[in-house]
């Protein structure tokens, strides 16, 4: 049987793939067109995506409830829930916030705070009622802190 060598089609395939490899190079080169811009905005915007939820919010919400322990954060569902918190200067009293971000969005209808606070009577924490101020400044905290992050990313 005579032996056969592929060498002379192996070494045709190299060359085309580097050719190819090389035009898709270039191509890619050209694309970039220099507008600064333009890539930073998509940027940003693919890093908003990237966890379920606009990562804005939620790195804005892991800011503003560090003050307390988390007893859950899913990053792909939105939510954040924090644990008991105790001021010490007000031994007396607790809160509890949770955080649900519901879109991948920055935008203020993206974002409901939920807030419990208990009070100790009697040795036993009863419920209270929370400010509807409380939670508004917190969302307001949370929106400001996403702005600005996302201000500091595309610039």
């Amino acid at each position: 049987m005579p032996q056969t060598s592929f060498r002379p089609f192996a070494q045709k395939r190299r060359v085309a793939g580097a050719a190819l490899l090389g035009l898709a190079t270039f191509g890619l080169a050209a694309c970039g067109g220099g507008n600064d811009e333009r890539l930073r905005t998509d940027l940003a915007a693919a890093q908003t995506t990237s966890i379920g939820v606009n990562s804005y919010l939620w790195r804005a919400s892991l800011e503003t409830l560090s003050f307390a322990r988390l007893t859950t954060a899913d990053s792909s569902g939105g939510v954040l829930i924090t644990d008991w918190y105790t001021n010490p200067n007000s031994p007396n009293e607790r809160v509890s916030v949770s955080v649900a971000i519901l879109d991948s969005t920055l935008r203020a209808d993206a974002l409901r705070v939920n807030a419990t606070r208990q009070v100790m009577q009697g040795g036993q924490w009863v419920d209270a009622p929370v400010q509807a101020a409380t939670v508004q400044r917190l969302e307001d905290i949370i929106l400001t802190t996403a702005r600005d992050l996302r201000r500091s990313t595309v610039m």
